[in-house]
């Protein structure tokens, strides 16, 4: 018995506590087979819990309040990102200062953010993703107090680079713990209803920053962080699981790379889409190239490097990172061509394209769950396919309005566009954590949210080439362009299934 327990001593429940016959929590997930001074069976449960499972999850109770606290977190984090925006024009004036430069409170935010997701995310498998993601949280609401403490334009830069780090701490390792929280027949479910508070948040963002500066100067927009931050970091200290760790150290001289790779990438697509100097383009593309060709062939031989080759080694992994870029270059380009097109194509209002914006994502976070409940049940490869055919189609429907088109013609095409969309994304998430081995989770997770914003930064970049190579015509251009990138979206997502699954 003493030496039964000391083999089993060191391994690891699906809570990551160890492995004993005193433990209730793996008594539970064995179907009482474990029971308090009964003997362990080798083949049942010590041979079986050679490292963390991914896919058992947390206790029901338990799951419950880990995941209000990533949700209220993710909320915050995509709700701040709208209420940035609309806050611009009353910062400006309240500040002094042109809009040009106050533009920069929304660059530099986006900067931080994506030029250290693959760093957060290795670090995250060193140490931890769950201390990364209370790190981040903790960051980003104490920047947010300094934010709505700023006296100056240059006081709310430095705030807001700041909270785009935390947010960064967020995002690069939210997906890996959603796959340790949730088991995993319900990942799928998971990482839908993620996709539902964030399309809902974003969907929710201008009405809260409206209804906000209607009772307050705009600092109040940033003040509201930190009471919910507060709250999130509390319940989450108590409930988020503890993720497997690795062995190896971190790659400091890596990770300043690959920052300043994303980095150099992000602000040249910046660059050229508001029509910078050719020459200065061309050099901060060619620096993001160069420092990522260094940074792969540092981390060749390395066991989990920051710029994630293994992984993009494996099919499924590639194909569906591939797809997402694809999913949100059509978003990035959609989002910024739509506005121009209902304002100065159709000629509506400012709140009549607000209210025509609304339908997408408010139907992905309708489908979003949906398509997550059925990704548990079928190919993932089928459903994103279907979900970027829908979403091709929607854009093309739109591309084609009419000359005068009444306000049902264009909101069912945005339905679709939102149905499209939302039915893609979940099962893409899921396919991209699950084809990830469990060990390199926070690196797999970094790529979802660099994905993402690397696709919308792509599409609104080209968004803006369209309007400057034909005017108004460009919104139509671009609303085109992007059916021809959810088409070739769907096409890679297809491919996935005819890619066997690669045995861990």
């Amino acid at each position: 018995m003493a030496a039964l327990r000391g083999q089993a001593r060191g391994r690891y429940c699906i809570g990551y506590r160890l492995i004993d016959s005193r433990c209730g929590h793996c008594a539970a997930q064995n179907d009482g087979k474990v029971r308090s001074g009964a003997p362990l069976k080798m083949s049942e449960d010590v041979s079986s819990a050679k490292r963390p499972s991914p896919h058992d999850g947390l206790p029901a109770e338990r799951r419950r309040w880990a995941v209000s606290a990533i949700f209220i977190a993710v909320a915050v984090a995509s709700l701040d990102t709208a209420i940035a925006n609309i806050a611009l024009p009353a910062i400006a004036s309240d500040l002094h200062v042109s809009p040009s430069d106050v533009i920069w409170v929304v660059n530099v935010y986006q900067i931080a953010l994506v030029a250290t997701l693959l760093p957060l995310g290795a670090l995250g498998e060193i140490v931890g993703c769950e201390k990364v993601y209370l790190g981040g949280l903790l960051l980003f609401t104490l920047a947010s107090l300094a934010c709505s403490l700023a006296w100056s334009l240059e006081s709310l830069l430095v705030a807001r680079t700041l909270q785009g780090l935390g947010a960064s701490g967020l995002m690069s390792v939210n997906t890996a713990l959603i796959r340790y929280i949730y088991p995993f027949r319900m990942l799928g479910r998971g990482v839908g209803n993620n996709a539902l508070v964030v399309a809902t948040a974003t969907t929710l963002g201008p009405t809260v920053a409206s209804g906000i500066l209607a009772l307050g100067p705009w600092p109040w927009l940033f003040a509201v962080n930190i009471p919910i931050g507060l709250i999130a970091i509390a319940i989450g200290l108590k409930t988020l699981p503890r993720l497997p760790r690795a062995t190896h150290p971190f790659d400091f001289p890596g990770a300043l790379m690959a920052s300043a790779c994303l980095g150099f990438f992000i602000v040249g697509i910046g660059s050229a889409a508001h029509h910078t100097r050719t020459t200065l383009v061309l050099v901060e593309l060619a620096a993001a190239i160069v420092l990522g060709r260094f940074l792969a062939g540092r981390q060749t031989d390395h066991p989990a490097p920051m710029l994630p080759i293994d992984l993009f080694r494996r099919p499924m992994f590639a194909l569906s990172a591939a797809t997402s870029v694809c999913s949100f270059v059509v978003q990035g380009l959609a989002f910024v061509a739509l506005p121009f097109y209902f304002e100065d194509v159709l000629l509506r209002s400012q709140v009549e394209t607000g209210f025509f914006m609304t339908p997408w994502p408010l139907v992905v976070g309708i489908m979003a769950p949906i398509a997550g409940r059925l990704s548990d049940r079928y190919r993932v490869g089928i459903l994103g396919g279907i979900g970027l055919v829908l979403l091709a189609a929607g854009m093309v429907l739109l591309a084609t309005l009419p000359v005068a088109p009444g306000i049902a013609d264009i909101i069912w095409r945005m339905v679709v566009c939102g149905a499209g969309f939302g039915f893609f994304q979940a099962p893409n998430l899921r396919a991209l954590m699950s084809s990830a081995p469990p060990g390199r989770s926070g690196s797999a997770s970094s790529i979802v949210a660099t994905a993402r914003l690397t696709g919308q930064t792509i599409g609104a970049a080209l968004a803006a080439s369209c309007f400057a190579l034909a005017g108004h015509d460009g919104a139509v251009i671009a609303l085109a362009l992007g059916a021809g990138f959810a088409a070739v979206g769907s096409l890679m997502s297809f491919l996935r299934l005819i890619v066997k699954p690669r045995p861990e």
